[in-house]
């Protein structure tokens, strides 16, 4: 069970993350996480994985924490990154918190992520200027890093607008956002912009999700077959070669153990990866979180999230504006 070589990317504060992890979203219920991401984690850290981001929302810590502590590999070698809920019935943040340190039973969590921005109280989901804010959050979130129970906290699913707002009151800088990534939605502007704040970001969905468009495109399937790769292959290390972290997911084995066998891309291959989002009706999200109400994310609207998106009431996809 020897580590993978995967670049390591050192955080603001210092900590190291390897570059490429495992997420480990099903989608599934709870009854029915325990089991199937067991088995994927397990097959993960036999092809040398010892990045593993899951979440409160997942329903699977649990899942993710046992198959670590049985799998013999030391834990000063493991990353693992979970999420607050921010819907949680609970009374607190550091109650919040507990709950996944306990039910992942690792002794510490390396990465501790606000999963969005917004929050729900009594079933309803609150606007940006209610309480608790986000920014309410982060402060408590602080008080738990404060604590040594995390290595590190960080963001998920925040823009420039949501980030420059957190700035303006935070006493410890995010480590990360982590947000979706890919050829069809690299959000050059939100990276350049987390570059000069010193946050890494780090990208979930980074080979699409459903109807992927990129494993049938024959420029892909040519940079791959020049590379002497996959696609995945490619589009992982195109992620990694500009300076993000990835969090692709599978179930496959032959799939995990690709995800994390990184190609060195030429300058060429690399152009043709980055524009790929140029091309005709390619520059979109892919995520399914877009899909339940057009027009807006569990309750947000695209403007509150600071999201340059609109919804393509021709086409029934979200497009970049």
């Amino acid at each position: 069970m020897a580590a993978a070589q995967v670049p390591l990317t050192t955080f603001n504060n210092g900590q190291k993350v390897p570059s490429v992890g495992l997420g480990c979203w099903l989608g599934l219920s709870n009854s029915e996480n325990g089991d199937q991401t067991g088995a994927m984690v397990r097959t993960a850290l036999k092809h040398g994985y010892r990045h593993f981001d899951t979440a409160a929302g997942y329903g699977n810590e649990e899942a993710v924490g046992k198959a670590i502590r049985e799998s013999n590999v030391p834990r000063e070698e493991i990353f693992v990154t979970t999420k607050y809920k921010q819907w949680l019935n609970v009374e607190t943040v550091a109650e919040n918190f507990n709950m996944s340190l306990e039910k992942l039973g690792l002794g510490h969590i390396d990465l501790w992520l606000m999963h969005w921005p917004m929050a729900m109280k009594n079933g309803r989901t609150l606007g940006p200027d209610d309480s608790p804010t986000f920014v309410d959050t982060w402060k408590e979130m602080e008080k738990v890093y404060e604590q040594g129970k995390v290595k590190s906290i960080g963001v998920s699913n925040f823009s420039i607008k949501t980030l420059e707002v957190l700035l303006k009151h935070a006493k410890i800088v995010p480590v990360t956002n982590q947000v979706e990534l890919h050829p069809s939605y690299p959000q050059n502007d939100l990276l350049q912009y987390c570059k000069v704040k010193n946050i890494v970001l780090t990208g979930y969905s980074p080979l699409g999700q459903f109807n992927s468009p990129f494993f049938n495109d024959p420029t892909l399937q040519a940079v791959a077959k020049k590379e002497g790769g996959s696609v995945a292959q490619v589009l992982i290390s195109w992620a990694v070669q500009r300076g993000t972290v990835v969090v692709p997911k599978s179930e496959r084995e032959e799939r995990i153990k690709d995800n994390i066998q990184l190609l060195s891309l030429s300058a060429e291959s690399f152009g043709a990866v980055d524009d790929f989002h140029k091309g005709p009706g390619l520059h979109r999200p892919l995520c399914v979180c877009f899909l339940p109400t057009p027009g807006k994310v569990f309750g947000w609207t695209y403007e509150q999230l600071g999201w340059d998106v609109k919804w393509d009431e021709e086409e029934n996809r979200i497009c970049v504006a």
